[in-house]
């Protein structure tokens, strides 16, 4: 938690919301309570949920970048994306040729994944994310992609976002 004054949540949501993928079945309050000091621990933010009250089990934790997350990219609506908006760079055109690797070479020099999350736990006993995942540039201008690129995550496994939710928490 961000400030002693936190208190830790002890109200579980009632159910799992929209949008939210389940990284663990019947975990607990201690598990939910380790991952947010972790995260803590380790220099992200861990903030309340506009609206919820401080004993809610939902929290959003910020700050934790990964680099050379190329791999993560969805090509798919990337490629579809510059079929209505064509924008001339190499690594672009070489997406539309149906090579992504060069794009992935200039998102893994010039920018990085930043992986933010909601993490909650659930009266079913239930732990899980919502992840907010998106590239932004380590150094704004430094790269030669148009500005009004769209660069969007692919959607992750539950493995793969389990993974990086406990990287961001310090605990793997």
């Amino acid at each position: 938690m961000s400030a002693p004054s936190t208190p830790r949540p002890t109200r579980p949501l009632p159910n799992r919301p929209a949008g939210y993928t389940e990284l663990a079945r019947y975990s607990s309050l201690g598990r939910l309570w380790s991952m947010l000091g972790g995260a803590a621990r380790a220099g992200r933010q861990v903030t309340l949920v506009r609206g919820d009250a401080p004993e809610v089990c939902r929290r959003r934790v910020s700050g934790y970048t990964l680099p050379n997350a190329g791999i993560f990219l969805d090509e798919t609506r990337t490629a579809r994306d510059l079929e209505d908006g064509f924008a001339p760079h190499p690594a672009l055109l070489a997406l539309l040729g149906g090579d992504p690797a060069p794009l992935r070479a200039e998102l893994n020099a010039h920018f990085e994944l930043r992986v933010d999350f909601v993490l909650a736990f659930t009266a079913r006993r239930d732990l899980i994310a919502r992840p907010e995942l998106r590239f932004v540039p380590l150094v704004p201008g430094l790269s030669a992609l148009p500005d009004g690129l769209t660069l969007d995550a692919r959607r992750l496994g539950r493995d793969e976002l389990h993974l990086l939710v406990q990287r961001a928490c310090g605990l793997a």
